[in-house]
């Protein structure tokens, strides 16, 4: 399974110094959550282009990028995080008009395509972009909105895109990988995982002020095997 450290709860005034300790603890895939102010409920406004590519140059280009685009703009503005070295843009289906022609614009500009989706937002709008789309995430808690817990009722959302991404793998199709983020910790890595999941996003479980990076990292690790 991957862990993707989302740099979200980081402290700003250290975000390269963070990222360099992410990538000293074995870490090759980093979240980037891009927030404009205006789509998610909290009104917060994170980074842009300009610090992605900034992190793009840091990390090299063997680690891999993604960002979360929580934007409203995101089917006009694309091509600004494709540029900033990104390999895979994630959006939200709720903020996007028309997904496929994204999708079409970002694999013909070299660049992976992701579809979040909000747990209200029913499956069944995703699933025909499934054979299209190289990850899907599933929020684990409502965009934007802080203090909030995990959100174990996804579950089942999870499990049916498993069983559709699964079918669609043995009719020789794309291998879509799932996401989840959201109040993801070492406590509950292995459920997610055991519902089909294979990256996570992690933010306050590793970048925190009760351990290195590294041992979070380890703990979370050990609670992988501990329960395979």
């Amino acid at each position: 399974m991957y862990i993707c450290p989302s740099i979200l709860t980081a402290d700003f005034c250290r975000i390269g110094e963070v990222v360099d300790e992410a990538v000293a603890a074995g870490i090759e895939w980093i979240h980037l959550d891009v927030m404009d102010g205006n789509w998610v409920v909290n009104k917060t406004i994170t980074f842009g282009p300009a610090v992605i590519a900034s992190i793009r140059e840091r990390v090299g280009p063997n680690i891999f990028l993604d960002c979360h685009l929580m934007i409203t703009n995101a089917a006009d503005t694309w091509k600004q995080y494709v540029d900033a070295g990104v390999d895979l843009v994630i959006a939200h289906i709720e903020a996007v008009d028309d997904f496929p022609t994204l999708i079409d614009n970002l694999h013909a500009a070299g660049c992976q395509a992701g579809l979040v989706y909000n747990p209200a937002t029913p499956i069944d709008n995703i699933l025909p972009l499934l054979p299209d789309l190289d990850l899907v995430l599933t929020m684990s808690v409502i965009p934007g909105k802080g203090g909030q817990s995990f959100m174990p009722e996804v579950e089942g959302n999870v499990r049916s895109l498993r069983y559709a991404v699964d079918s669609q793998i043995s009719e020789g199709g794309r291998q879509t990988k799932l996401m989840i983020d959201g109040g993801i910790k070492a406590h509950n890595i292995a459920e997610v995982r055991d519902w089909g999941i294979e990256a996570a996003v992690i933010g306050s479980g590793l970048i925190n002020d009760k351990g290195t990076i590294a041992e979070n990292l380890t703990e979370i690790q050990a609670r992988l095997s501990n329960n395979e």
